[in-house]
Order: C-alpha cells, then sequence, then structure tokens
C-alpha cells in the first residue's frame, strides 16, 4: 500500500518562495525546478525510507532528499509522508526545523 503525501503549509510557502525568486530570471527554469520536487515526492509513496537521516537531527522518521541545491525534508508517519520543508542549502536550517528537534 502505497503512502499518502501531505504538505505542510510552510513547505507549500517554501516551494512558492523559490518559485518566485528563480522565476526573477527564468519563467521556465522557475516551473523546471518546482516540477522535479513534486516528481522527488512521488517516489516517496512507494519508498519511504529513500531519504536519507537527517544528519543535524539523527531522527529515523526525518529524512531528507536533495533536489538540486535544496532538502526536501519529510517526516515518516503512518502510511503518511509530511513534507516539512524546502529549502537552499545555505539557508539557516535551525530556523526552518527547530520544532521537529523535540518532537
Amino acid at each position: 500500500m502505497a503512502y499518502r503525501i501531505v504538505w505542510s503549509p510552510e513547505a507549500i510557502e517554501d516551494i512558492e518562495s523559490i518559485a518566485e525568486y528563480i522565476e526573477r530570471d527564468s519563467r521556465f527554469y522557475a516551473k523546471a525546478v518546482v516540477n522535479k520536487i513534486f516528481q522527488a515526492t512521488e517516489k516517496l509513496k512507494e519508498f519511504p525510507k529513500i531519504g536519507r537521516v537527517v544528519p543535524e537531527l539523527g531522527k529515523e522518521d526525518i529524512r531528507e532528499l536533495i533536489v538540486y541545491s535544496y532538502r526536501l525534508m519529510y517526516q515518516v508517519k503512518k502510511r503518511q509522508i509530511l513534507i516539512i520543508a524546502v529549502i537552499h542549502g545555505k539557508r539557516q536550517f535551525e530556523d526552518v526545523i527547530e520544532e521537529y528537534k523535540t518532537s
């Protein structure tokens, strides 16, 4: 049985911000990057542990996929994948993931 993908509001905002930023230079590449991110989540439906454990947390249920220079972070739950955030590799990690350190 496939896992269901659920996007957090913060992750949706991240995607919108990424698209807006890239679109300043190229609408084509903005669309391509966003599509690639969404395609990456499709693999998670069947293979939820395909991503690596987020090194800063070391928690088995919080993982990430690298898509271009973005970290697509997600939490594996019962038959559900919660997309937590999509952040640039150089962005401050602690600002985004603070709540998941203790949960």
